[in-house]
């Protein structure tokens, strides 16, 4: 992966915030990846991202595994936006409950049931500098059926990378449906990427979210300014009113 403005020299190796909301809930996919078990102290490194309120957010990252051990290049990109004047920059999303879905290191990506001891592990290590903060990770396999108690009332579902394995697409696509409401709004962030199969993933992923959903492309200019890159996408979506 080339290096890029946003990516604060760490390549591969990204990082992302974990946003200070009440009821964030990660959850995850079951795409076929893999995370080495079990994990290694060694194998684990932190990196730490700096928020628009100064507040440093600490990120554990893993070396040796799958796409969901890491925080890619669209959790940046997207991660930073939600600090921008869209959202009083970081202001809107006090008292909101937010469901990320594909969260491998706790904030965005590709993961498995395999992943959700990382994400704990992010949860834990940010506490002491969010107390406030009320996060969880769970579980969540696409295209089953809903828990309504557990995911009800979802204000905001964020989705980031997702589009890398062709028999996810469906049951993601599926699950987003599922899990809103008529007042719930998705963000969806991906890197547009040229090789091998991925095009056409991309292609069909939004021909299957265009049938359910509108669609609006978030410009660069209402992106942050540093943070944001032209082949990273940031899309909304709202369901469809079926009347």
């Amino acid at each position: 992966m080339p290096m890029r403005k946003y990516e604060m020299n760490c390549s591969r190796y990204g990082t992302n915030f974990i946003r200070e909301i009440v009821n964030f809930t990660v959850s995850k996919s079951c795409p076929p990846c893999k995370m080495a078990a079990p994990m290694k102290e060694s194998n684990i490194f932190t990196r730490d991202l700096e928020r628009n309120d100064d507040k440093v957010l600490k990120l554990k990252q893993y070396e040796t595994g799958d796409v969901g051990c890491v925080v890619w290049d669209a959790a940046i990109v997207l991660a930073k936006y939600f600090e921008a004047a869209d959202f009083q920059y970081g202001r809107f999303w006090k008292g909101k409950k937010v469901l990320e879905l594909g969260s491998g290191t706790g904030a965005v990506g590709l993961l498995t049931a395999n992943f959700v001891p990382l994400m704990n592990m992010n949860i834990e290590t940010n506490k002491e500098t969010f107390p406030d903060m009320d996060i969880k990770a769970c579980e969540l396999k696409w295209e089953t059926s809903i828990d309504s108690q557990q995911f009800s009332n979802i204000d905001v579902v964020v989705v980031a990378d997702c589009i890398y394995y062709a028999e996810s697409l469906k049951p993601l696509v599926q699950t987003i449906e599922d899990l809103c409401s008529s007042g719930t709004c998705v963000y969806c962030c991906y890197e547009e990427r040229t090789t091998d199969n991925k095009p056409e993933l991309q292609r069909k992923f939004l021909e299957l979210v265009g049938e359910r959903f509108t669609v609006e492309k978030i410009p660069l200019e209402r992106q942050d300014s540093q943070f944001s890159s032209d082949d990273i996408h940031i899309l909304r979506f709202c369901k469809k009113d079926k009347t």
